[in-house]
C-alpha cells in the first residue's frame, strides 16, 4: 500500500515537472520569437526630416571632345589625343590636380554610309549593304575644380582648347559624411520627440526601439549645360560667373518602438 502511495506521488511530481517543463519551454519560445520578430509586439512608428545646410567645396563639369575622319584609324586618334591633351593641360596648368581630371568615357564608332533601295525598278537587284566611310572619337573627360576664382576661366578655357562642349556642371560637397551625419542627428532627435508626445496623447509608455530604416535627399546642386555655341565660339568665348551659393541636405528617419 505504501509502495503505492509512493509510485503516485513520483507520478504526480513527473507530471507538475513536465507541466512546468512545457510552459518554460513555450515561454522561452514565445520570447524568442518576439526577440527576432519585432513586429509581433504592440508597435507604433514615427518619421521626422532633418537639416543640415552647408557650402560646396568642388565644382564638377565635364567636357568632352567629338573627333570625325576617314578610315585612318591611327591619323583620327592621333588627332583626337592631340586636341584632348591640350584641353587637359590647360586644366592642370591652371591648379586642378591630376587625381581630380578622370576619363569618364572614350569610344571609337565607325561611321555608315546607306544606301537607298526602295526604287522599285531597281528592285530586282540587290541593295548595297551599309559601308563604312570614316571613324568617329567620342571621349569625355570629368573635372573637379576646387578654386572657386578658376571655375569661370577653366569652363571657357577648355573649350578654347579644343573641346567640344561643357555639361554637367554642379557645386557639391566632396565628403558629405558629415553633413549627412548632422541631418540623421536632428532627424532622430525629433522622431524621438514626436514618440514621446505620441504617447502622452495616446495613454502609453514608449518601449524598446524595435526598428529604424532612412530615407535621404540628399542636395542635388543646380546643373548648367553650356555647348561651344554658348561661349560665343571657339576663339571668343568669355569666362562665366559662377557662385556656388549653398546646399541643403535632408535625411528622414523613420523610427518604430514597443508600446508598454
Amino acid at each position: 500500500m505504501e509502495q503505492e502511495q509512493i509510485k503516485k506521488y513520483v507520478s504526480a511530481a513527473f507530471g507538475v515537472g513536465a507541466l512546468l517543463l512545457a510552459f518554460a519551454a513555450w515561454n522561452y519560445s514565445d520570447a524568442f520569437s518576439k526577440s527576432i520578430q519585432p513586429s509581433s509586439f504592440r508597435s507604433f512608428s514615427v518619421s521626422a526630416e532633418g537639416r543640415a545646410v552647408s557650402i560646396p567645396d568642388v565644382a564638377e563639369f565635364t567636357f568632352s571632345l567629338v573627333t570625325q575622319g576617314g578610315k585612318d584609324m591611327t591619323k583620327i586618334q592621333a588627332e583626337n589625343t592631340n586636341k584632348m591633351n591640350k584641353a587637359i593641360a590647360f586644366v592642370k596648368a591652371n591648379g586642378v590636380d591630376d587625381k581630380d581630371v578622370k576619363t569618364q568615357n572614350y569610344s571609337l564608332q565607325p561611321r555608315y554610309q546607306y544606301y537607298s533601295c526602295a526604287n522599285p525598278e531597281s528592285s530586282v537587284r540587290p541593295c548595297p549593304p551599309p559601308e563604312i566611310v570614316g571613324y568617329e572619337i567620342n571621349q569625355t573627360v570629368l573635372v573637379k575644380v576646387r578654386d572657386f576664382a578658376k571655375v569661370g576661366e577653366i569652363l571657357a578655357g577648355v573649350v578654347n582648347n579644343g573641346a567640344n562642349s561643357v555639361s554637367s556642371f554642379q557645386f557639391t560637397i566632396d565628403d558629405p559624411t558629415s553633413v549627412q551625419d548632422t541631418a540623421r542627428a536632428e532627424a532622430i532627435q525629433k522622431a524621438k520627440t514626436k514618440a514621446e508626445a505620441l504617447a502622452k496623447v495616446g495613454g502609453f509608455s514608449v518601449g524598446r526601439l524595435l526598428g529604424i530604416t532612412e530615407g535621404g535627399n540628399y542636395p542635388r546642386p543646380m546643373m548648367l549645360d553650356y555647348a561651344t555655341k554658348g561661349f560665343g565660339g571657339a576663339e571668343t568665348s568669355v569666362a562665366p560667373s559662377i557662385a556656388p551659393g549653398s546646399q541643403e541636405t535632408t535625411v528622414n528617419v523613420t523610427l518604430q518602438y514597443e508600446i508598454k
